[in-house]
């Protein structure tokens, strides 16, 4: 048999605070909207903004970091799997299907909107030895050489 993969990676922002409930065993289980979007041109130049929403499951140990540290707003990189669940609609009999992503990574990225900070460090949920936060550079004091960026430069 071929080898398959099946890989997710998502850099985006939380559309929800994560809901922590826990199984009947006590593992615990985070769930919550990831919105990514992009940005391109429409046929006549115009800039279209398009965001798409992902539905992510945590378990365990992330599960609870999911909980403590995301909230509404917060940027975060997620990596994981696809996974489909079905069921019997009750009501109308039809099968039902919704395909989420099972998280088995996630690191902090940047300081949320809440705070009003756009640069920051991480928070992995990996156990590892080195730091993934971003050093204290003062921004603001950098010098400006007469190039603004607009959003026009960005190219996402």
């Amino acid at each position: 048999m071929a080898k398959s993969v099946n890989k997710v990676i998502l850099v985006g922002n939380l559309g929800k605070d994560p809901e922590l409930k826990h199984t009947s065993g006590g593992t615990a289980v985070a769930k919550f909207t990831l919105a990514t979007s992009d940005r391109f041109k429409d046929k006549d130049g115009n800039w279209q903004d398009r965001t798409e929403w992902h539905n992510i499951t945590c378990w365990a140990r992330l599960a609870e970091i999911a909980s403590e540290y995301l909230k509404k707003g917060r940027t975060v990189y997620i990596e994981g799997s696809l996974r489909t669940d079905s069921w019997d609609d009750k009501q109308t009999g039809q099968k039902r299907y919704q395909t989420y992503i099972n998280a088995n990574d996630l690191v902090l990225l940047g300081g949320g909107r809440e705070d009003g900070s756009s640069y920051g460090g991480g928070r992995s949920s990996r156990s590892n030895n080195f730091d993934q936060s971003c050093p204290n550079n003062d921004f603001d004091s950098a010098p400006s050489h007469g190039t603004e960026i607009t959003d026009d430069d960005i190219p996402f």
